[in-house]
């Protein structure tokens, strides 16, 4: 089993296909749900599932809310958009990585898997995913 960081295939599809509304005040809104090691995602995840999902107080199944926090926007040839910080506050859990994926009407759509490198854990304290910086460069999204 492994986590493998990466943009999600059907995501990249769903782009093309009109799918997806990135832009505040939708009805569509990005989680994100944390996993552990025994998980196995990568580019080929469609969507969010809860097979292998982290489980400990302060944290629900399905994860949380990732605000946008720049709308969809380009430097150069670049566009992007990013996403704020997301925390499980007071929280004892251990994840080994994360799946963003987009709640688009009644499925939950991958976006992409993120690899914490080794498991990372809260003992009654924030847990907390730092979003990358909100540029061309380091956007968590970003199409170049």
């Amino acid at each position: 089993m492994a986590i493998a960081q990466a943009m999600a295939t059907s995501f990249k599809v769903g782009i093309l296909n009109g799918t997806f509304i990135f832009k505040s005040g939708t009805s569509q809104q990005f989680y994100v749900a944390l996993y552990t090691s025994s998980a196995t995602l990568g580019a080929a995840t469609t969507a969010y599932a809860t097979t292998n999902e982290v489980s400990g107080t302060g944290y629900t199944a399905g994860g949380n809310i990732a605000a946008i926090s720049t709308n969809p926007t380009s430097t150069g040839t670049t566009a992007w958009l990013d996403l704020a910080n997301v925390t499980w506050g007071t929280s004892t859990i251990t994840a080994r990585g994360a799946l963003i994926y987009l709640k688009n009407g009644g499925s939950n759509d991958a976006v992409a898997v993120l690899n914490f490198g080794s498991d990372k854990t809260s003992t009654a304290g924030d847990f907390t995913i730092v979003m990358p910086g909100a540029d061309s460069s380091n956007a968590i999204i970003r199409i170049a």
